[in-house]
């Protein structure tokens, strides 16, 4: 089967940098690539995937890639048919709207110890990345915007030594992401992103759990707001 897909986007898990190829076997290196490739909507909701090509283009054998997409499909990113190959899972709401309500149940449990132990150092470093966000939301790199949103809530999990509680978050959130990849900046305008993390951060420096915690049901609760409208807007990538 022929993928329709040019990678024409850099591709992190490649680099030629030591460093990174001793910290990653070339099966996780290959599965973090592919699985962000869907994430941010490189790889569309439907689309084929081709082993065969994908190893041509990573340069390395289909047992990875075979081995990637098993583990993709367990994350309920792509679908596995037999006889037909493998698709990009389309994006189900029931799925994003469970994987947001468990994020929030243990977000919230994180920034309500955050508001109680972070130093002074953990709330300059959350400034530090809102003002970063604010200023790559002006450059409308919405991947650069994401990716900062993911160190600030990264930071808040630190300053409460709850780093264990957000990689479990890491493995529910991927069907979020595509949401939130496919809502910049229309149906979720970056503004009101930026002052929602403000207002988190302005109850964790108050050291305020409850503050906190409101803050960030809010900020969490945005993507129910822009899901409906997307779905309507991006029928296509949508299960029905």
């Amino acid at each position: 089967m022929t993928v329709n897909m040019t990678l024409d986007y850099e591709l992190p898990a490649l680099a030629a940098d030591s460093r990174s190829l001793r910290q990653a076997t070339i099966g996780s290196r290959v599965y973090e690539t592919v699985r962000q490739a869907i994430v941010q909507l490189q790889f569309r909701p439907g689309n084929p995937l081709s082993e065969a090509e994908i190893a041509r283009q990573l340069g390395v054998s289909r047992q990875p890639v075979r081995e990637a997409f098993i583990k993709l499909a367990e994350a309920g990113l792509v679908e596995i048919r037999p006889q037909r190959g493998t698709f990009v899972r389309l994006i189900s709401r029931r799925d994003v709207e469970n994987a947001r309500f468990l994020r929030e149940a243990i977000e919230v449990a994180i920034v309500r110890k955050a508001a109680i132990d972070a130093a002074a150092a953990d709330v300059a470093g959350m400034e530090s990345l809102v003002g970063e966000q604010q200023a790559v939301a002006k450059s409308g790199d919405n991947v650069a915007f994401l990716r900062l949103d993911e160190a600030f809530h990264q930071a808040i999990a630190r300053s409460a030594d709850c780093v264990d509680a957000w990689r479990v978050i890491e493995g529910l959130k991927a069907q979020m992401d595509r949401v939130r990849y496919l809502s910049l900046p229309q149906a979720t305008p970056l503004d009101i992103i930026i002052e929602q993390h403000r207002a988190i951060v302005a109850a964790i420096a108050a050291h305020s759990p409850e503050r906190a915690e409101r803050a960030m049901r809010e900020h969490l609760s945005e993507i129910l707001i822009s899901l409906p409208k997307l779905a309507v807007e991006h029928p296509a990538f949508f299960a029905a």
